[in-house]
């Protein structure tokens, strides 16, 4: 996520998903501190990560992100990390969902 209220963003995203039944019921989501880069600390908790489990719908999740990103005043910008593959979201179409869905679920 971008902007000066990230942190206040990740945890209010980080909620949004523990509130959806359908990924509450999938995956465990916790925050944590990303892997700091060369020359920072790392003291900021930056990454919502979720452990998911079998049946964990990669759709429901696109889908709560996207509902979630609506709501917001200022659209932020997403980044989801998957097995070392990167992908940003930063706008709401269906062809972004779709791009998204495809990202999670391939291995």
């Amino acid at each position: 996520m971008d902007g000066d209220s990230q942190g206040r963003d990740l945890c209010q995203l980080a909620q949004w998903l523990r509130q959806d039944t359908t990924i509450r019921t999938g995956a465990t989501i916790t925050l944590q501190p990303a892997p700091p880069t060369a020359g920072e600390m790392g003291t900021a908790l930056d990454v919502i990560a979720l452990i998911t489990q079998t049946g964990f719908s990669a759709a429901s999740l696109a889908l709560a992100i996207s509902a979630w990103r609506r709501t917001r005043p200022s659209t932020p910008v997403v980044t989801i990390e998957r097995n070392g593959v990167r992908m940003t979201v930063d706008s709401g179409e269906p062809a972004e969902v779709a791009r998204l869905v495809r990202a999670l679920e391939s291995e």
